[in-house]
């Protein structure tokens, strides 16, 4: 195995699956859709989302912190939190120059955005908050959560589209073998329930066209899928060096053993048919990982279930694996969470291996014909053997991003 693995030594998530890392998980082995009618997206061609429930964040940060957030930097703030607890840090013992925030995001807060755009055309422009500026900036999830925990190190913001949050990971994982950092909190934080978002998507054609019909309406690699259902969330990772965590004796949840970075260089917004930089990227996380196509038990695929993507990626699996594993489609149950999500689907890879359990697809009927895959669905699947796990992230722009995690203990069914 790879000698420049990182160790993950913390977890936290805010989904749609519900808030914290316990709630999602029950929430993905349901293997049902959280897929609503939103308020939000109210008389829009595609008014259904999945929404992180029940989020209050005056009742969780205090009223005099999260006034100055919106909602996103507010979620982020209560993932890292729980990241630390669940990592058994204490700020007021680390050296918080050696401690980096490291959190993508697909683009700026559209949420601080349109309500200052709809003042200014409104003719108000003397009601617009101080705070709107700094709120919108992509990397303001990461600058709060600094501020939160006190970690001087190296902050900014991955924008890699849908990938973000993965390359976050991935560029995090290389300042840790470079030495230049102890501990990183890594991640994703986006939420695509805003009006604008939803008309542009649905001008794309990438949105589920099932508003009647909400919980079934997203269905990666179904022959009858026809789009994604908007999501939100945040993920976060506390990622060590190795010898850092074993120092402090820490519980090391998995290793993150590899990371593949890939361009298709083909087009602004449709993958390459073949998925090319899915590929390149898988191939890049295998080699760096020191594995080969078959030492991979499972896969968290992006699995956004619009027609062109699951069929790139699907093709891309294909020509990787002489036998395609185990895979899997969270954004079926949880939305796509934009930039987020590539962190969302690492925090629930690493799950699965400590569980020995890969979460269903949601609402999976039948595979698309003329495809080879092994679609988990209906049920959580205990396989024989699950020691190793990638997540794959494919985005606009041709922006790929993969990694590579391995349990730190074999796994069998229980």
């Amino acid at each position: 195995m790879a000698t420049s693995e990182v160790a993950v030594t913390g977890l936290g998530l805010v989904t749609a699956g519900g808030i914290g890392v316990e709630a999602t998980w029950r929430t993905l082995g349901t293997g049902i859709s959280t897929a609503r009618r939103d308020p939000v997206l109210a008389d829009l061609p595609v008014d259904i989302s999945c929404a992180v429930p029940g989020f209050d964040g005056d009742a969780r940060l205090g009223r005099r912190l999260s006034r100055r957030m919106d909602r996103t930097a507010q979620m982020s703030v209560v993932a890292a939190r729980e990241a630390l607890a669940d990592a058994a840090l204490d700020p007021r013992t680390w050296d918080p120059t050696r401690v980096g925030v490291i959190i993508g995001s697909g683009g700026p807060s559209m949420q601080s955005l349109t309500e200052a755009m709809t003042k200014l055309a409104a003719g108000c422009a003397g009601s617009i908050s101080p705070a709107a500026l700094p709120r919108s900036l992509p990397n303001d999830p990461g600058i709060e959560v600094a501020l939160d925990l006190g970690a001087q190190g190296a902050n900014f913001a991955p924008a890699a589209g849908c990938a973000s949050g993965a390359t976050a990971l991935g560029v995090a994982r290389d300042l840790l073998r470079a030495g230049t950092l102890d501990i990183v909190f890594a991640g994703g934080a986006e939420s695509m329930r805003d009006r604008l978002t939803a008309v542009c998507f649905a001008q794309l054609g990438a949105l589920s066209t099932r508003p009647g019909d909400p919980d079934r309406a997203g269905r990666p690699f179904d022959a009858d899928r026809d789009g994604f259902v908007l999501g939100e969330g945040i993920g976060i990772l506390v990622l060590e060096r190795l010898d850092h965590a074993r120092a402090r004796r820490a519980r090391v949840r998995a290793l993150l053993s590899g990371y593949g970075s890939a361009n298709d260089a083909y087009h602004a917004t449709t993958p390459h048919p073949d998925g090319r930089g899915a590929c390149l990227a898988t191939r890049a996380a295998l080699a760096d990982a020191g594995w080969s196509p078959s030492d991979v038990d499972h896969v968290n695929t992006h699995g956004t279930g619009t027609v062109r993507n699951d069929a790139a990626e699907a093709r891309f699996l294909a020509a990787t694996f002489e036998r395609c594993p185990p895979i899997t489609a969270i954004k079926s149950i949880l939305g796509h969470a934009g930039g987020a999500g590539g962190a969302i689907e690492a925090a629930v890879t690493v799950l699965t291996l400590e569980h020995g359990s890969i979460p269903p697809t949601a609402n999976h009927r039948s595979t698309d014909p003329g495809t080879d895959l092994d679609v988990v669905a209906k049920t959580p699947r205990r396989p024989a053997r699950l020691h190793t796990a990638i997540s794959t992230s494919v985005a606009f722009g041709g922006q790929n991003a993969v990694l590579a995690f391995r349990a730190t203990t074999s796994r069998t069914p229980a």
